[in-house]
């Protein structure tokens, strides 16, 4: 009984990062970039300027990491029920190649034209081609991150359904 009840919280506490991590996603593509993005390189110098006690980059990666801890102490307790154990992986593979590798591989160097190299290294056409790259891709992290979220809830569900039987 006490197993069930810690394999219901853990994955209960995953699906609600999972969700809090979406939202912020959300709020970032949606609210945020399209004023850090809207007239580069001027709104990237502007960007860097607001962001210097505190950014994206501060929630994010510690956010992300909290995350696949979470989802792999889900994965762990969920073991033996296989249905959930899909959806549950089915979250981490979205977390870890959706949100993870696309940014490490997409976003990261591209965070280093805008930001740190700017235009003292770029002309300003390039780093405005740069910023329709990411908003473009962020669009694709959003779903990934949608997708996430999603597949943690179906899993708890599921676990949930089976527990209740």
């Amino acid at each position: 009984m006490r197993r069930r009840a810690l394999s219901l919280g853990i994955a209960g506490a995953y699906v609600w990062i999972a969700m809090v991590a979406f939202g912020g996603i959300a709020v970032e593509t949606i609210v945020i970039y399209p004023n850090v993005f809207h007239d580069p390189p001027r709104s990237l110098a502007g960007a860097v300027e607001f962001f210097q006690i505190t950014g994206p980059a501060d929630f994010f990666p510690p956010m992300g990491a909290v995350t696949v801890l979470a989802t792999a102490a889900s994965l762990v307790l969920l073991w033996r029920s296989p249905v959930p154990r899909r959806w549950l992986a089915g979250s981490l593979a979205s977390l870890l190649g959706g949100e993870f590798l696309f940014s490490a591989l997409y976003f990261w160097p591209r965070n280093e034209i805008m930001f740190t190299e700017g235009i003292a290294v770029h002309s300003a056409e390039f780093l405005r081609q740069v910023a329709v790259e990411f908003e473009t891709g962020h669009w694709f992290r959003l779903a990934a991150s949608a997708v996430t979220a999603t597949t943690a809830f179906i899993g708890f569900l599921r676990y949930h359904r089976e527990e209740v039987r």
